[in-house]
């Protein structure tokens, strides 16, 4: 079969050319040009965020577009009107080898006004990518999100990793088994709060909100994993952005049984102080202060960056169904457990549960509870926060409450594939 060709009228040829002239020579206003500010990479086994921020000149849009191509597996960008700067020369050096999505990164001028960034890839993505207006402390920003087409589930790793490939498989029963079956394992989704382009609140010393929770959280994961009738599983373990509905989404992948939200509070005056734990309400914050810190944390999605053109059916069916009052009911009783515990290591900013309208906490069957460690905003809890022997002390206390809260609520795993060797 003969290759299709394509022919121009020397008419058409002459209108092409006379344009492409014009683009080549028509000179850009001084200052209209968008100007790249900084580059950032958020590796992570889930996908890899790409940011590319940038200070508008305009009010128009950035014009970009991107393929991908195979053999080797590429990504391509290119941006139209932004200078090549020491930003973009930078980019390779933003990428680890133990990155899980990107190869390498490389950049150039490809063509007057037009800057080319073509990521080679490790395997095949699906990007999304998408531009966010100012927020917080960032500018605009450029967001390459890198999805492996096949993401990895989180349940059949939780049970490779204790000896199980295929959760439906029919095991062989072992003449003499060597160690005691376990027939109900709990499992406890800890989710470390913020992370990546998401710092969460600020100290006055400089600490993170997102690098004090995600120590706490793996503290208390190790603890809980040496419990004989638990385990642990972490929404994130490393410094990456998750949303808020992907949390909800990942704890009910693994059939969580309690989903546990790390935080450090802060408030407008570094007075406040003392540890609470929140449960999502029905009706309203339970008061102003409340309802403000869930403002503020549902803004996370907005700082850290979500897509809102793709539209995921699944995650909008996390969303909590006010019928259900029994999960709210353990939700409530876990809280109270776990505050009774806490109380023993720092003051408490209010001697009883909270509640405000965390979207984080909306999972529609898994008692879940958000606790505010304490106070990045206070000089004097911030530096408890940053204190090794302060976290390992409220990774027990969380730990003891969650005991605490089974003890007086016998409950059954519900996760089909407890029954673990």
């Amino acid at each position: 079969m003969a290759k299709p060709t394509t022919h121009f009228a020397r008419r058409d040829f002459l209108q092409f050319a006379a344009a492409s002239l014009t683009l080549l020579v028509t000179p850009v206003r001084a200052g209209a040009q968008p100007t790249l500010l900084a580059v950032r990479v958020w590796p992570a086994p889930d996908y890899t965020r790409v940011t590319l921020e940038y200070k508008a000149a305009t009010s128009q849009p950035l014009n970009f577009n991107h393929l991908l191509l195979k053999d080797p597996n590429r990504l391509v960008l290119d941006i139209e009107g932004v200078e090549f700067n020491s930003v973009l020369q930078s980019l390779p050096g933003k990428i680890s080898e133990t990155d899980p999505q990107i190869r390498l990164i490389r950049a150039g001028r490809f063509k007057p006004e037009v800057v080319r960034i073509v990521i080679e890839l490790k395997a095949e993505v699906k990007p999304q990518v998408f531009t966010l207006k100012p927020v917080g402390e960032y500018g605009h920003r450029l967001v390459l999100d890198l999805y492996p087409t096949e993401p990895p589930d989180p349940l059949m790793a939780l049970l490779q990793k204790h000896g199980q490939s295929d959760p439906f498989a029919t095991p062989a029963k072992p003449e003499k088994p060597a160690e005691p079956v376990v027939d109900r394992l709990v499992t406890v989704v800890i989710d470390p709060g913020h992370g990546g382009e998401d710092p969460g609140a600020i100290g006055h010393g400089g600490s993170y909100e997102k690098h004090v929770t995600l120590s706490i959280a793996r503290r208390l994961k190790a603890k809980i994993d040496a419990q004989p009738n638990m385990r642990a599983v972490l929404t994130r373990d490393g410094d990456f952005f998750i949303p808020l509905g992907q949390r909800v989404a990942k704890a009910r992948k693994v059939k969580a049984d309690l989903f546990v939200s790390i935080h450090a509070d802060a408030f407008i005056k570094p007075t406040a102080r003392g540890s609470s734990v929140f449960v999502l309400s029905e009706n309203g914050a339970s008061s102003t202060a409340a309802r403000w810190l869930a403002q503020k944390e549902n803004a996370a999605d907005l700082i850290g960056g979500v897509n809102i053109g793709v539209k995921d059916p699944h995650l909008a069916r996390t969303l909590l169904d006010l019928s259900q009052t029994a999960t709210l009911n353990d939700s409530l009783k876990l809280a109270k457990a776990v505050l009774g515990e806490i109380g023993d290591i720092n003051a408490l900013h209010k001697p009883h549960v909270e509640q405000a309208g965390f979207a984080v906490l909306k999972a529609p069957d898994i008692p879940s509870i958000l606790v505010e460690t304490a106070f990045i905003s206070n000089p004097e809890e911030e530096k408890r926060l940053n204190d090794e022997v302060y976290q390992d002390k409220m990774a027990d206390a969380l730990l003891a409450g969650m005991r605490r809260y089974f003890k007086q609520n016998p409950t059954l795993s519900k996760s089909k594939v407890a029954r673990l060797d």
